[in-house]
């Protein structure tokens, strides 16, 4: 008796047909060259050809607007349409008109919520890349559930994925998120794209950050800075001076050199520390992770003199940035010493280095970079960890543990 089912032997397959890695790679893989930038070096130096990419964000923060805008750079040179699921053609006409984009504009523009005619307009060729606003609106004819339910957005995508892929076409989608922030949908919608971009920060203001948190075909370690105007969104030359013209030098304020992606930054780091109240003090933090917090406070009280369990401590990274790197944490122990001893820091220094339990500073990547944004916008000096022995930076100024940083480089100021 023959077992052909699944379960049973091989029934109908044939032998695959391998070739050599070498082989396989393309060296010369094309892309398509927005000339936007930030966005090219955020996609690894433009969208590949026959790439299926993902750009999330919360509601509002301007997926489409920066969507519009790069269609309409790539329109210049190359045939794209934008479909649109969740706005009219009208609607859309207007945020065009609104961002300057001309009307002798090359870029096609079209709206329907079916996954199966926009497959077919892709398999066309007639276009090398398609834009899909959002992939949440759409639904395939022959699933029964309705549009944004997760048997559609699966079968929406790899129906769309695999049509790019034949026609070699670029495909652009744009996905909701939770709440919590996490893509939309099945985790599946995330793993079968090419390219993941997430597009962060305040909607209401401060800056937007672009960055791809899985990249097929370059790095993930990008970032792309942009500032909202009546334009749309706008590339900011230099973040760090715009981060820093409001500062005003006081206790509790403290300028941390950061990195997004591998782009240096300079961001002002506040701490408020008042006596509390009530009974139970109260802990607040905007920009940064507030367990992060709690624990450096919790590290503060046992390795320093500093006693703060009687005290609110408020945190708060200025123009909207979110912090997520450890390198912070130097420059929060120190805007909370400052703050709750009424000092200021008694050189014009940035600060950065990651904080143990025990109290020690740490060492983290990008020091070079670092000193190098430092420089360029005045600063005499910077406090971070120790380098090795016999390894010299310019402006460094080495701390052993937070105890050291916070007796060392605090003092009364003078004008108080």
């Amino acid at each position: 008796m023959s077992m052909g089912g699944p379960s049973g032997g091989a029934s109908g397959g044939r032998t695959l047909t391998p070739s050599s890695v070498g082989a396989s790679v393309q060296r010369d893989q094309r892309r398509l060259v927005s000339g936007i930038p930030d966005v090219d070096t955020v996609l690894g130096g433009g969208v590949v050809v026959g790439s299926v990419n993902l750009i999330a964000g919360q509601p509002g923060i301007g997926k489409s607007t920066l969507l519009l805008q790069l269609a309409s750079a790539l329109a210049k040179k190359y045939k794209v349409l934008y479909v649109s699921g969740e706005e009219s053609a009208h609607q859309v006409g207007l945020r065009a008109e609104r961002l300057g984009i001309p009307a002798s504009s090359k870029l096609e523009l079209a709206t329907s919520t079916s996954a199966d005619d926009i497959t077919a307009t892709i398999a066309s060729k007639a276009y090398e890349l398609v834009v899909v606003d959002s992939i949440q609106t759409v639904s395939v004819a022959a699933i029964g559930s309705a549009a944004g339910s997760i048997a559609q957005i699966t079968n929406s995508t790899q129906l769309i994925l695999n049509t790019a892929k034949q026609a070699n076409t670029a495909v652009i989608l744009v996905g909701h998120v939770t709440k919590e922030g996490a893509i939309a949908g099945p985790k599946v919608l995330e793993h079968v794209v090419d390219v993941v971009l997430q597009l962060e920060g305040d909607r209401y203001g401060g800056f937007k950050v672009l960055r791809a948190t899985k990249n097929r075909f370059g790095p993930t370690s990008e970032a792309g800075i942009f500032e909202m105007d009546e334009q749309g969104l706008k590339a900011v030359e230099n973040p760090s001076a715009a981060l820093l013209s409001e500062r005003q030098i006081s206790d509790g304020s403290i300028v941390l050199a950061t990195i997004e992606g591998t782009r240096p930054l300079l961001v002002e780091v506040q701490a408020l520390v008042n006596k509390t109240s009530y009974g139970y003090p109260k802990r607040a933090a905007s920009g940064i992770d507030l367990n992060r917090v709690n624990l450096l406070v919790a590290m503060l009280e046992r390795r320093t003199k500093l006693s703060l369990a009687d005290q609110d401590i408020y945190i708060n990274i200025v123009g909207g940035m979110r912090i997520t790197e450890p390198a912070a944490d130097l420059a929060v122990c120190m805007a909370i010493g400052s703050a709750a001893k009424g000092l200021q820091l008694h050189k014009n220094a940035v600060v950065f280095g990651e904080v143990g339990l025990s109290g020690e500073v740490r060492h983290v990547p990008y020091i070079e970079k670092r000193l190098a944004e430092a420089k360029k916008l005045g600063f005499e000096a910077a406090i971070g960890p120790l380098q090795k022995q016999g390894k010299k930076l310019p402006l460094l100024e080495g701390v052993r543990d937070v105890r050291t940083s916070l007796n060392q480089f605090l003092e009364k100021d003078n004008d108080a």
